[in-house]
């Protein structure tokens, strides 16, 4: 691995021009070298050039000029992060080949790659959003992170970092319209009521007509309109406390995104081809369905500094509620014949977490640390239905999937770290997680005869199981100048156990499956160059992925879950911010994965072992070049063109050929002017300007030869136009 690790790292530095990351800054902000960027990566402010962690951070400026609007925009960028749906409400997030495919969306399962908002861990795929306003910045954190967030953070993180109030009085309004009748309207507004005293509000809407066309109802689908609301108050009555509190809600109300039948019309004279329209953007499908969801949370964050330390308290009540309607298979054979598999999914999911940590230093600030303790409880209430409509009737029927789960997970964690010398550190860390699942699980025949062959008969059950795991960190830094520091890290993550949300019998209903850990092995450089005009971030690492929870599906039927695999994960990263000239930035990534199964035996003859994870890409580039220039007198003009490159993904372990999307480029533009006081922009914009018709789901039926695919957007363009006041 070391070698392999060696050759990737000399050709990636190699290729200076066209790796980076997405931290740069416009021209006029800091014309003499790159900004800094402060995170939170270690729950202390930090800059990330100092962090010991391999860490991708979206200032609130570059997610604006970038257009990040969902958390696929974020992974576009980022190395080693691929994040694709379903729908809008279940992302499939991997990072570094460690993701969840089926698991998180049944009520009994967790996610891989966790999101968190302000540090308040979302359990649910469904609670989580980019719509939630006025965002300061976005942090990704690649690997396990099983000691300072804790909760399942087996293969990484998304911080989204919302905007304290300040004492500062301001106003932004934006208004964009774009083609597929896109409307966008954002406000946000700052206040200081005194010196103590501030409070800070923004509301938006987002909304366009659908990408797709479904031919049997006519109307447009794979559509969206969603709007949402977020307000902070902060207090400060003197130096030693800092308390804020805010709430915010998401309300999104949309038709559904039928899947696209691609079928082989050479397979059986194309019989199941019949009546499909070949375009992908057009589906058969008999319902449009359609997507609901509402979210909302409230949270209080205390930070006290007192003589030994600053203590923080976090509180923490979140409530989502989810309903989407999935025509899932949709084969008009015969016209007006019909097959159909439509499934519905009905959430309602809240918890309440409490944080409470001390983060000290002593003997000189050469030695510091955090201790803390962490509670959540979360409830969850989701059905899960499939309505099958064959043309025969004893195929046809409906079955229906009640889970109710209550898990509770509490946890003791700490980390110090001492300075041995100016140069070097060690930090020392780790975290005991106990959990607790109890689960009551159904199975129910709405309608038969023909739903589903694997439920033999209806089941009503309930189980209970409880885990714990004890996941350390350690990490030596040296910084051998101001301008570059170097380190090695090793850290375990763990995601707990649970059951199977729609298993087809009581007695398999019954059966837990076990917690999955990763252990990590990660080396790292974070160098400046240049009068700080290069940043160049390296790092190569080693995964052992074990008990790997893995989801397979029963046609038919249902999604089963068990503890099927090991694996081997390789790579290397690369992150660059330049500025050779005034005016000009660059930054982009590279990553190189070599993600494998070691172990993974699917029955008596079937064997996926030495195949590539799921969504995990050997290589992948991102570009952005950027260039200000004044207009004299007035203003200020740029312009912006990004570039991704992705090698071929599988979204299944056995690696077919049905469930492959291949290597694709995305290409992304901006250009804008600007007032020299900032009071007003206008910004063309462009997305995917190729149109590449990119995958974001696929379930295959190899029997058939038929994919059942979800895309990404295609080419979208707009204009954006920003008052401040």
């Amino acid at each position: 691995m070391a070698t392999r690790l060696r050759g990737r790292t000399t050709f990636i530095l190699a290729c200076l021009t066209i790796g980076g990351s997405p931290a740069g800054v416009w021209a006029q902000e800091n014309e003499s070298g790159i900004e800094e960027i402060v995170v939170t990566a270690q729950k202390i402010e930090q800059s990330l050039q100092t962090v010991p962690i391999a860490v991708t951070a979206f200032t609130n400026e570059q997610l604006r000029v970038n257009r990040i609007e969902a958390l696929v925009d974020v992974a576009q960028r980022t190395p080693g992060f691929t994040a694709t749906e379903v729908n809008p409400a279940e992302p499939n997030l991997v990072i570094r080949g460690i993701g969840t495919e089926g698991i998180d969306s049944n009520a009994g399962g967790d996610a891989s790659v966790v999101t968190f908002i302000d540090g308040v861990y979302i359990g649910r795929g469904g609670g989580a959003n980019l719509d939630l306003l006025d965002l300061e910045r976005v942090e990704v954190l690649r690997g396990p992170q099983g000691t300072l967030f804790g909760k399942n953070v087996v293969g990484g993180l998304v911080n989204l970092v919302t905007r304290k109030p300040s004492d500062e009085d301001f106003g932004e309004l934006a208004a964009t319209f774009g083609n597929f009748d896109r409307l966008e309207v954002r406000g946000r507004l700052n206040h200081a009521f005194s010196s103590t005293a501030f409070a800070s509000a923004a509301i938006g809407h987002r909304q366009h007509d659908g990408y797709t066309s479904n031919a049997t109802t006519g109307n447009d689908v794979d559509d969206e309109k969603i709007s949402g609301a977020r307000a902070a108050l902060r207090l400060v009555p003197n130096e030693r406390l800092d308390l804020v509190f805010t709430v915010d809600a998401t309300r999104q109300r949309q038709r559904g995104k039928p899947r696209d039948n691609v079928c082989d019309a050479s397979f059986n004279n194309g019989v199941h081809c019949i009546g499909v329209d070949p375009d992908p953007r057009v589906v058969n499908a008999i319902t449009d369905g359609d997507l609901r969801r509402d979210v909302e949370g409230i949270s209080a964050e205390i930070n006290w500094r007192t003589g030994i330390g600053t203590v923080t308290s976090l509180t923490a009540y979140r409530q989502a509620e989810f309903n989407f309607e999935d025509p899932f298979f949709s084969n008009p054979v015969n016209p007006p014949t019909q097959i159909e598999s439509i499934n519905r999914n009905v959430e309602d999911s809240d918890q309440l977490s409490q944080e409470l940590r001390l983060a000290f230093s002593a003997l000189g600030d050469r030695l510091d640390g955090i201790a803390g303790l962490y509670y959540l409880r979360e409830n969850i209430d989701r059905d899960e239905m499939l309505d099958q409509r064959f043309p025969a009737p004893a195929q046809q029927g409906r079955g229906s999937f009640p889970q109710e789960v209550e898990s509770d997970s509490t946890a003791v964690f700490g980390e110090i770290g001492f300075d041995f010398t100016e140069t070097f550190r060690a930090q020392l860390g780790g975290r005991m997680t106990w959990e607790s699942k109890d689960a009551h699980l159904r199975g129910i025949r709405v309608a038969g005869p023909g739903f589903p062959p694997p439920l033999a008969a209806e089941y009503d059950v309930s189980a209970s199981k409880s885990w714990d795991a004890f996941t350390p960190r350690a990490v030596l830094q040296w910084t051998p100048a101001e301008e570059a520091m170097l380190y090695a890290s090793a850290s375990r993550g763990f995601k707990s156990g649970g059951f199977q949300g729609t298993a087809g019998t009581g007695a398999s209903a019954l059966i837990p499956y076990d917690p999955e850990f990763a252990l990590a092995y990660e080396v790292g450089a974070k160098t400046e160059w240049f009068a700080n005009r290069l940043h160049l971030n390296v790092a190569g690492f080693r995964i052992d992925h074990e008990d790997l929870q893995v989801s397979q599906l029963v046609p038919l039927c249902c999604v089963v879950i068990g503890n099927a695999a090991k694996a081997e994960i390789d790579g290397a990263e690369l992150e660059l911010v330049a500025r050779p000239l005034p005016g000009l930035d660059i930054n982009g990534s590279y990553t190189w994965l070599d993600a494998k199964f070691t172990d993974f035996a699917t029955g008596a003859t079937a064997n996926n072992t030495g195949r590539t994870l799921p969504r995990a890409p050997k290589d992948k580039y991102n570009l952005g070049v950027q260039f200000g220039w004044k207009l004299a007198g007035w203003g200020d003009a740029y312009i912006r063109a990004d570039w991704t490159h992705q090698s071929e993904i599988f979204f299944e372990a056995s690696n077919t050929p049905l469930e492959v999307q291949g290597d694709y480029d995305l290409f992304d533009a901006r250009a804008a002017v600007r007032a020299h006081d900032e009071r007003w922009e206008l910004a063309l914009w462009g997305k995917n300007l190729d149109d590449a018709l990119i995958k974001t789901h696929i379930v295959a039926f190899a029997p058939f030869r038929q994919e059942l695919d979800t895309y990404q957007a295609p080419r979208t363009y707009g204009a954006t136009l920003t008052y401040r006041f």
